[in-house]
């Protein structure tokens, strides 16, 4: 897709909310079938709260609230929150969402692998992504997991 993007309203932003956050925003004023927003969460924030048996357990809980940047991870833009329940020991959790962007906020809801990309519900949003449905692609960017790309599919 070949939309503008709009520099100056990246560069102006600047959220912190734990976990996601957007780096590419369109010159629509509300959010059209198939534009794509690309961002670059850093996560610095992770904070997993042991529940039951000691170590990695079903049910344990996974917290953050962080710094996201534009899609070239130069200037941020906004941030993310959330939380994710331990599902499948080692291998994934159930994850909700929120990423804090220019002009609204994109909610997620699925599940997010511990070493596979994972694909996320967008469940709703709120200012320019009032109506917004689709989905969103989590990839890892390095295997410490210390920033992920949130790929954004957005439809209404």
């Amino acid at each position: 897709m070949a939309r503008p993007i709009l520099i100056a309203a990246l560069a102006g932003a600047a959220l912190a909310i734990g976990g996601t956050g957007v780096a590419v925003a369109t010159t629509q004023t509300s959010p059209q079938h198939g534009d794509n927003v690309t961002v670059v969460e850093h996560a610095i924030t992770d904070t997993t709260v042991d529940i039951g048996p000691h170590g990695d357990s079903l049910g344990d809980i996974l917290a953050f609230g962080n710094p996201v940047y534009d899609a070239g991870n130069h200037v941020q833009v906004g941030s993310d929150q959330g939380s994710c329940t331990r599902t499948k020991v080692g291998v994934a959790w159930e994850c909700s969402w929120t990423t804090l962007l220019p002009g609204g906020s994109l909610t997620v809801e699925g599940p997010f692998y511990d070493s596979a990309d994972s694909v996320l519900a967008i469940t709703g949003g709120t200012g320019k992504w009032a109506s917004a449905r689709g989905q969103m692609i989590l990839h890892a960017r390095d295997a410490a997991g210390s920033s992920y790309d949130f790929r954004f599919s957005v439809t209404n």
